[in-house]
């Protein structure tokens, strides 16, 4: 297979939008393209990653529609859905059909406009993703399975609240230094945890969750240029290979899981992309996860390898997830910050990597970072991507 770079990166700022999703898919795209400095090198193909572009936007044929926006003809084109897990599928279509040598230059989108309609209707669509027969039909939502989820992983592995409300403290932070990011406030234990006010702060969402520990709704598109060797060697600048891409699923219901608390296809993704990176967990300097609610940073975490099981929370607690901290996890602010337009989450998690490989990320640069990981979690864990980039010199 033939090495694929990511060459280009960019995104709009995460929160509301009075753009079409088609000029919001438009806009990161151009701007992708612009910071990837193509000059005259075609595009082969579009990918855009979206979830319920057809439900909440009336808006279909995504690919054909981006490459039409952007001029791009005769470029092949394509949509594809897969849950939250979209946008790193999108990236993985684009890094095979480099790596087959079908193409040479694809453009990689990841758009969502869930603010389009109300939280009831949101909150339904997302749980569209459930098992159709045993879950969703009973009400489950994703709040619902988090909430669940982490109460079980209190009980074994001695999570606390604090341990929570530590991720969630430290993304906003991370996020208040990340122009792109949805949510720029600031947030402190007493706020949201241990003061009288904490209750009207923080209201209880899905016992043991509360408001923070809840990513917000986001409208926001993400692109990235993926190149081969040779044109990526044509246009100079620092390049980034995608060394590694691994996928693995999971039972659909996930009361059918032998154990509930273990994220199965998070470990399978990870030790996949880490294979064919030839790398492991300790080479990687920077870590993009897939925090749509707080517990997941620390399942995730363990689940991919940084940390064994039951070990993350004391990690957190020693600052080592932290900016300047040996493990920075969710610099650009994570999903719970930065924020989450389910398709375009996996391409921002990319992008984010891409800057900081790159040395671009202003403000919150993690220094000398060389090797970067990020999981793209679909569904409740049953569908994972996870990626591996690393910086090469020239």
């Amino acid at each position: 297979m033939r090495p694929v770079y990511i060459v280009g990166a960019g995104m709009t700022r995460f929160g509301r939008s009075d753009f079409s999703l088609v000029d919001l898919a438009g806009t990161a795209g151009l701007a992708a393209l612009h910071h990837a400095a193509l000059s005259k090198v075609p595009v082969d193909a579009v990918v855009v990653a979206n979830m319920g572009g057809s439900r909440i936007n009336r808006q279909t044929a995504l690919g054909s529609a981006l490459v039409d926006r952007l001029a791009l003809y005769p470029a092949a084109a394509e949509a594809v859905e897969n849950g939250p897990a979209s946008g790193a599928s999108a990236a993985k279509i684009g890094f095979q059909a480099i790596g087959s040598g079908m193409a040479d230059v694809v453009l990689v989108v990841g758009v969502e406009m869930m603010r389009a309609v109300d939280g009831l209707e949101g909150t339904d669509f997302v749980a569209s993703l459930s098992h159709p027969e045993v879950e969703y039909i009973y009400g489950v939502t994703l709040p619902s399975l988090a909430g669940l989820f982490t109460r079980l992983y209190m009980d074994r592995y001695g999570v606390e609240r604090k341990h929570l409300a530590m991720v969630a403290i430290k993304n906003h932070e991370h996020a208040m230094h990340n122009p792109y990011a949805h949510i720029h406030q600031p947030i402190t234990m007493e706020g949201i945890l241990t003061s009288p006010e904490a209750v009207v702060n923080n209201p209880p969402v899905a016992d043991p969750l509360c408001l923070f520990d809840c990513c917000p709704v986001s409208d926001g598109a993400a692109a990235v240029v993926l190149a081969s060797k040779e044109i990526a060697d044509r246009l100079g600048g620092a390049r980034v290979r995608i060394a590694g891409i691994g996928q693995a699923t999971d039972t659909h219901a996930v009361h059918e899981r032998e154990d509930p608390t273990e994220l199965r296809a998070v470990r399978l993704a990870s030790q996949k992309a880490f294979a064919m990176a030839e790398a492991k967990p300790g080479d990687v300097d920077v870590v993009e996860l897939h925090d749509a609610f707080t517990i997941l940073e620390i399942a995730e975490s363990e689940a991919a390898g940084f940390f064994k099981r039951g070990e993350a929370r004391k990690a957190i607690e020693r600052g080592e997830t932290r900016f300047g901290g040996h493990l920075p996890i969710n610099v650009s602010g994570g999903l719970k910050a930065r924020g989450h337009p389910v398709g375009a989450t996996g391409v921002a998690q990319l992008v984010e990597l891409v800057w900081q490989l790159r040395g671009e990320a202003t403000g919150r640069q993690v220094e000398k970072a060389k090797v970067a990981y990020a999981c793209n979690f679909g569904g409740f864990g049953n569908n994972v991507i996870a990626t591996v980039l690393r910086k090469e010199e020239r």
